[in-house]
């Protein structure tokens, strides 16, 4: 490809709202272009990349026996119904009416649409197991699209989904997937470590993300240098130490101003961990069946010298989504914000209590008045609830398996897996016979990647504060061709025998400064650049640096310039 028929153009300066490195250099190289909040148009560079990345997944895909196929990203609402989910998803899905007053709605992902083509395919247990995958593009309305192509609405998923007959069966592709996908962003060049997940919205017990751990990550992960334990924040555990001791009458004491934990405990003279902190949220609860919807104040109780997890909360409550309550309606349910707990609590607040403050004893809250506090309050006694882990696993916490301290870092998750069970096969009918006749529920697994997540990601690992650094796989070419010369014909020889030999060249044919033709080339950052300079073409000769930095410019002969070449992109593929 020339340069000067590219069908994108290099930006000088930093467009406004690129909060990340790679970010910044995929629009300024003109890898993509922005249209709207989280929507963007892949350009030739940008597509070829993600091209690249695809083909590799399809291999690997392939590898596992799996089939492509492709579903509409239009889907009708009443499958989506069939499994509750139509109701129970927040606006992040987009619903409409078609012509015909029937609701549609864009799919976010297609659990709902491959389980009613299992159910028209599977009949018999001779058809298991079954394997098929995509790669189609996904809308979800993300209300902070961030980081370009890392957080959007519009997006390319690879997303496989099997079906078998049995637990076993879901065990061996799962751990098929599992690897694979090491194996995928092995190739890609991108770091990655895999941490037990929520599996949220999706459903199913057993679950693992492909975490890229990174600053501009908003996931935070959990782990022990020790024994391995990794998880995302989200569902991450640690060892609680309980204070028990015999149960003391509870007594009601002034507290005067003493609204905050830090406050109660400096005028208290006690540590944190003897008090019991209330968090007050209010809780959608969707009614599967017809849509309808119900606010309730949910009441998180944890230790004051722990915080919570909102994500535990919301699922120890049951919750379709929460968000924080407002003073008035904590006072409408009988309590008073600052001196609040469940104590006296009207009735229909849903109370969920951290496990380390089930087990703990005497501890103070807060007597829903204004200004006091209870001492020696206990769960069980005083007030009720779900007890459940709602606590946030943080720095320096200890780990669930061998003790020793856990580290938080921040991450982006690029893929997900997960073991689906029973819960679409059941809800839509998706069953097959059995060798004795007997109608048994399909058993699921889903699994997804990220395609444009994945380059947003390398392109935060691999760059410099000249541009991009991409590796060989996922470069849109894999060579940089620039000419210097005035004999345009030996210029055009030279591009026209690289590109006979198969390999893949952008050719700077542009009538720019030797300056502006080295900076384009360090920005868009493609592996290996050769340039055909006065100096060394008058030698017989020609330049070629990496663009890693990883050795000094090399000059040889011209004339071997093809065999090169092919043997150093060769060098890099094996590297």
């Amino acid at each position: 490809m020339r340069m000067s028929r590219l069908f994108s153009k290099t930006l000088r300066e930093a467009p406004s709202g690129a909060d990340t490195k790679g970010y910044e250099y995929l629009l300024r190289a003109g890898y993509i272009d922005q249209l709207a909040s989280g929507i963007f148009s892949l350009l030739p560079l940008g597509f070829r990349s993600i091209r690249k990345i695809s083909t590799i997944v399809r291999e690997e895909m392939d590898a596992l026996g799996a089939q492509e196929i492709l579903m509409p990203v239009v889907n009708p609402g009443d499958i989506w119904k069939e499994t509750g989910r139509y109701y129970s998803i927040d606006r992040e899905m987009t619903r409409f009416k078609d012509r015909r007053d029937s609701d549609m709605c864009l799919a976010m992902t297609h659990e709902e649409c491959c389980t009613d083509l299992g159910r028209n395919v599977i009949d018999s247990y001779k058809r298991l197991p079954l394997l098929v995958y995509q790669l189609q593009t996904k809308w979800r309305d993300d209300p902070r699209p961030r980081a370009g192509l890392i957080r959007v609405r519009e997006f390319t998923m690879k997303d496989s989904y099997s079906f078998d007959r049995d637990q076993e069966g879901l065990e061996k592709v799962y751990k098929a997937h599992y690897d694979a996908y090491f194996r995928i962003y092995r190739r890609c060049g991108l770091p990655v470590v895999a941490v037990g997940s929520d599996s949220g919205m999706m459903g199913g017990k057993v679950s693992h993300e492909y975490m890229y751990l990174s600053p501009v990550g908003e996931d935070t992960i959990i782990t022990c240098p020790e024994c391995g334990y990794t998880a995302n924040r989200q569902v991450a555990r640690f060892k609680k130490q309980y204070s028990t001791e015999e149960l003391k009458e509870k007594e009601l004491v002034e507290t005067p101003h003493a609204k905050t934990i830090e406050d109660l405990c400096s005028f208290l003279g006690i540590s944190a961990e003897k008090t019991a902190k209330a968090v007050f949220m209010v809780g959608t609860y969707i009614n599967d069946k017809d849509g309808s919807e119900e606010d309730r104040i949910i009441v998180g109780i944890v230790r004051g010298d722990m915080e919570v997890e909102e994500n535990k909360l919301q699922n120890a409550a049951r919750a379709n989504s929460m968000r924080p309550a407002h003073e008035e309606e904590i006072v409408e349910a009988g309590m008073v914000p600052g001196f609040g707990s469940p104590i006296g609590c009207k009735k229909g607040t849903v109370v969920v209590v951290d496990d380390a403050v089930a087990n703990s004893s005497n501890l103070v809250a807060g007597a829903n008045k204004e200004g006091y506090h209870y001492l020696n309050t206990n769960y069980g006694r005083d007030y009720e609830g779900t007890v459940a882990d709602i606590a946030s696993a943080q720095d320096g916490y200890l780990c669930p398996e061998c003790g020793k301290p856990l580290r938080a870092s921040k991450g982006v998750e690029v893929g997900n897996i997960f073991q689906l069970g029973t819960r679409y096969s059941e809800a839509m009918n998706c069953y097959y016979q059995d060798e004795n006749g007997e109608r048994k529920p399909v058993i699921m697994g889903s699994y997804g990647i990220g395609i444009g997540r994945l380059l947003a990601c390398l392109c935060e690992e691999y760059n410099d504060e000249n541009g991009l650094k991409l590796p060989l796989a996922v470069a849109p070419y894999q060579v940089h061709f620039i000419s210097l010369i005035k004999d345009a014909e030996v210029s055009e020889k030279v591009y026209n025998d690289l590109c006979g030999a198969g390999i893949e060249v952008l050719y700077d044919d542009r009538k720019e400064t030797a300056g502006v033709k080295f900076a384009d080339a360090d920005l868009i950052g493609i592996p290996v650049r050769i340039t055909l300079g006065a100096r060394s073409f008058k030698e017989g000769k020609y330049e070629v640096k990496l663009r890693s930095g990883d050795q000094e410019v090399m000059t040889l002969p011209l004339e071997s310039i093809v065999e090169d070449t092919k043997a150093l992109l060769a060098k890099l593929a094996r590297e």
